[in-house]
Order: C-alpha cells, then structure tokens, then sequence
C-alpha cells in the first residue's frame, strides 16, 4: 500500500529549498562585494592617495597616483573600469595591500562595493516573497536593495 505525501511536508520542503537559496544568494552577494568593501571599511592603516585616471582599457584603467603624507609614491595604479570611471577623473582612493591596485574610497567607492549585494537582496525579495510566502519581509528586502543601487547611482 502506497502513502501519499503530506501537503504539509511538500510545504516544508519548499520553504526550506527557497530559504537556502535565499541564503545562498545573500552569502553570495556579502561575500562578493567585501572582496573591494573590506580595503574601504578597513581602511586605516592603508595607503591613501588621490588618482587621476589617464586611460581605461578593456577591464581596468590606469592612472597617476598623488599619496597622502603616510603613502609612498608610485608610477601609476589601476583600478577596475565601471561606468563610474573615465579618463580624467580624479577620486580618492586606498592602495590594495601588495599591488599597484586601487579601490576608490569615500561614500561612492563605499556604495559601488556594495553593489553585488543590492542585486542580491532584489533578487533574494523575490524568493522570499514567492517562495517562502513573506511578503512583508520581501517589500522590505526589495526596497532595501533598490535604495542601495538608487543611492549608488544618485552618488556615482
């Protein structure tokens, strides 16, 4: 004789596999936008500068770097290309560790690295709402995550 599932189990399960993909993208999101947060947040300590940016190529643009008292000076940096970045700009910035590499500091370089993580949270509210059935949570969680990117874009 065959037993058929519970809807109630059928239920939970979906839950569960909605709630680890909602983790897994948040995880994903975090993980993805400390990798340039952690030179911003954790910033003291680093070398600090201001770059003029002298050209960009295909993933990332080069420019001349003007230290602060504490940094040493250097020939040229490069920081990642985005939208945010064109020949000419001029920026602050921290050294990454070890390299020539920059991030850009202040509110806008905070805000561009955290970007992969409103994208997370906006596609996270549609889970939460849809398949966990929390659509209070999910209006927040998808707001949160468009001001991030509205704030983002407003201060780029």
């Amino acid at each position: 004789m065959k037993r058929k599932s519970s809807p109630r189990v059928l239920a939970h399960g979906r839950s569960f596999a909605a709630g680890c993909v909602v983790l897994l993208l948040l995880v994903a999101g975090v993980w993805s936008s400390w990798n340039s947060a952690h030179h911003i947040v954790l910033a003291k300590g680093r070398e600090h500068g201001t770059v003029v940016v002298t050209g960009c190529g295909e993933d990332a643009c080069t420019g001349s770097f003007s230290p602060d008292a504490d940094s040493r000076r250097r020939g040229g940096v490069t920081i990642e290309k985005s939208v945010a970045v064109r020949k000419g700009d001029r920026f602050p910035v921290v050294v990454k560790p070890g390299s020539d590499a920059v991030v850009r500091t202040g509110v806008p370089g905070f805000l561009h690295a955290w970007v992969p993580f409103g994208g997370a949270l906006l596609l996270s509210a549609l889970l939460i709402g849809g398949g966990l059935r929390m659509t209070r949570t999910a209006w927040v969680t998808g707001i949160a995550g468009a001001a991030l990117l509205t704030a983002t874009f407003v201060a780029l």
